[in-house]
């Protein structure tokens, strides 16, 4: 179980990153979506089952492991080198912040995953699209419309969590003990 629950974490990595360089964003409104949000979304909650099966200590390397991949992957997708060093630094904001919220918080693991996985997606969406897609970074997107990016992120990843949660609380097997 704790290999099945590491492959799904990290082939979600790899797959958000395909998603993302083979499909056009997805824009509702002024809101813009890139494809693979939905499956970065989910990767908060691959991460917190990968916790819960292995802890807390041993998820970093996981989480380090993860990041090498995203970054040779989105390398290997041809993206810019600025891209690619967005993404690792997002990365290792956005997951270390979710790990940290999870093992602290007290409550039941369908809200453990729900809060944490926000955060760590909010987080996630802020400093990507800043650093990688604004004229501070790549300049994809011009600053009007930056607001926008991060917005159409984060309901994205928010709904994930919701959904998440929902499935932790009612599938029992994936309620374990956390370390």
């Amino acid at each position: 179980m704790k290999i099945a629950t590491i492959a799904l974490y990290l082939l979600a990595i790899v797959t958000a990153n395909v998603v993302t360089a083979s499909l056009a964003p997805i824009q509702l409104g002024y809101l813009i979506i890139p494809a693979g949000s939905f499956l970065i979304g989910a990767t908060f909650i691959f991460r917190d089952l990968v916790q819960n099966a292995i802890g807390r200590k041993y998820t970093y390397g996981i989480i380090a492991a993860a990041m090498l991949l995203s970054v040779a992957t989105s390398y290997y997708l041809g993206d810019t080198l600025w891209i690619v060093g967005a993404s690792a630094l997002t990365f290792l904001f956005s997951e270390t912040t979710d790990t940290e919220i999870y093992t602290r918080l007290k409550l039941p693991m369908s809200l453990r995953v729900l809060y944490s996985g926000v955060v760590g997606g909010v987080v996630d969406s802020i400093v990507f699209v800043i650093i990688g897609l604004s004229p501070l970074g790549a300049g994809f997107l011009p600053w009007d419309m930056v607001g926008y990016a991060i917005a159409g992120q984060i309901i994205v990843k928010i709904v994930m969590q919701l959904i998440g949660s929902l499935i932790v609380q009612l599938v029992p097997s994936t309620r374990a003990a956390s370390f």
